[in-house]
C-alpha cells in the first residue's frame, strides 16, 4: 500500500476512501484532527493505510464482526426469477470472504439469476476496513457508483443485506433507487439503530484492540461531527439517553435517515415508494443488535430506563409521521415481517431459500 520516493511519500489504493492517491500531509492532518477527538480512532485511521492487512484481520476476528455463515447450494424445488440479486455484507465481513461468496452464490443459484455482492473496497482488507472507517453516507455513495457501473443491474434488482449491510441498501433506496431495488430483504438489519454494541471479551482488550477503541468512542463521542464522518458504527448508534439531544439530532446520520430531524424528506419518500416489497427479518435470539426488535423498526421507549419495553414499529415517530415512507409502504401492503429462531445472521440455507422463493421469485 505504501510507495516510497525521495523527499515524498504517497499512499495509493487507500482502503478508507475510493481514491487513487492520498497526499501524506493531508493524511497526517486528518489523523491528527481525529486524534484530537479520540486518539484510538485516529490511530485506526492511520493503521488502515500503513498496515491494512493486519488491521482488517483484527476487525475480522473481533467480537464485533458479523460474519456470514457458509451455505451449501440447494436448488431442490427452487422457484426461478428473472431479476438479478445484489447482496451486502455485515460488519467485519467482506464480499471477498468465503461465507459471503457462498451466500451470494447460493442465492443466485437458487433463483437461477445473476447475483453479486457489492463491496465498498476493491480488496478484502479495504472492504473489511471500510465497514468500520467509511461512514454510512460515504459507503452508500460507493455502493451506488458500483451499482451504476454494472450493466447487468441496469434494469433493476432484488437485494438483501446481512446486518449493517442493510444500511447500504436502505441508504441507496432512499437516496437513489435508480436503477430500482424491486424487493428489499433486510436480514438482521440495523434499521432502527442500536442502543449498545455487543460486549467485547476481555481477551480483545489489548493495546489498540478494535473493540476497546470503538466501544470507547461510542461512550461519549458518537455524535461528534468528526466521529460521525469516520466511524460507520457511530452513524447508527442510537443511545437511549441521547435521542432527544441536540448533538444526536444535529449530527447523527441515522437521525437524518429516520426523519427525526427537520430535514425535508420528500425525495427520500418518493424513492422509497419505488420499491415493491420490504421484508424485515429478525433473529429471535439475536444478542448482537439491541433491541433486536429494531430489526423490524421497533424503538427503545422514550421513557427508558423507566420503561424497558420497546415501542411497536407502528407507534414510532418515524411511522406515525411517515417520515421516510414506512407507513405509506405499510398501507400499500409492502411491508412483510419474517423471523428465524437463531442468533445474529445465523439463519440456515433452508430458511434463506424459503424467503428467496417467497419474495424474490417471479
Amino acid at each position: 500500500m505504501l510507495t516510497l520516493a525521495l523527499g515524498a511519500l504517497s499512499i495509493s489504493a487507500s482502503p478508507v476512501e475510493e481514491i487513487s492517491k492520498v497526499d501524506l500531509g493531508d493524511l497526517i492532518m486528518r489523523s491528527m484532527e481525529i486524534r484530537e477527538v479520540h486518539s484510538g480512532l485516529g490511530d485506526l485511521v492511520m493503521r488502515s493505510l500503513v498496515e491494512p492487512e493486519l488491521l482488517a484481520k483484527e476487525f475480522n476476528s473481533s467480537e464485533l464482526a458479523a460474519l456470514a455463515p457458509f451455505l451449501e447450494v440447494n436448488t431442490a424445488g427452487a422457484a426461478t426469477s428473472s431479476v438479478p440479486v445484489v447482496v451486502a455484507h455485515g460488519m467485519g465481513d467482506s464480499c471477498f470472504n468465503p461465507g459471503m461468496k457462498s451466500v451470494t452464490n447460493a442465492a443466485g443459484t437458487r433463483l437461477g439469476v445473476y447475483s453479486v455482492c457489492i463491496p465498498t473496497g476493491d480488496s478484502q482488507p479495504a472492504d473489511t476496513i471500510n465497514g468500520f472507517l467509511l461512514s454510512m453516507d460515504k459507503s452508500v455513495e460507493v455502493f451506488a457508483a458500483k451499482v451504476k457501473k454494472d450493466p447487468k443491474l441496469a434494469g433493476g434488482f432484488n437485494a438483501f443485506g446481512l446486518s449493517q449491510g442493510n444500511n447500504l441498501i436502505r441508504g441507496y433506496i432512499a437516496k437513489y433507487n435508480d436503477p430500482p431495488v424491486k424487493n428489499f430483504m433486510s436480514i438482521c438489519g440495523i434499521n432502527a439503530g442500536v442502543g449498545a454494541l455487543p460486549e467485547c471479551s476481555p481477551q480483545t482488550f489489548l493495546i489498540g484492540g478494535v473493540c476497546k477503541v470503538i466501544t470507547s468512542v461510542l461512550g461519549d463521542l458518537a455524535y461528534h461531527p468528526i466521529v460521525q464522518n469516520h466511524l460507520f458504527q457511530a452513524n447508527y448508534f442510537r443511545a437511549p439517553s441521547k435521542i432527544s439531544s441536540a448533538d444526536y439530532l444535529a449530527n447523527s446520520q441515522l437521525a437524518r435517515w429516520n426523519g427525526e430531524t427537520s430535514a425535508d424528506m420528500t425525495a427520500e419518500k418518493a424513492n422509497w415508494a419505488k420499491t415493491d416489497k420490504f421484508i424485515w427479518v429478525m433473529g429471535t435470539k439475536d444478542t448482537v443488535v439491541w433491541p433486536r426488535s429494531g430489526e423490524q423498526w421497533e424503538a427503545v421507549s422514550k421513557k427508558y430506563p423507566k420503561v424497558l419495553t420497546t415501542t411497536p414499529y407502528n407507534q414510532t415517530d418515524w411511522y406515525t409521521g411517515d417520515t421516510f415512507g414506512l407507513k405509506t409502504a405499510d398501507e400499500a401492503g409492502k411491508n412483510a415481517f419474517e423471523s428465524f429462531a437463531g442468533n445474529h445472521i445465523r439463519f440456515t440455507m433452508a430458511e434463506l431459500n424459503g424467503w428467496l422463493d417467497k419474495y424474490f421469485a417471479n
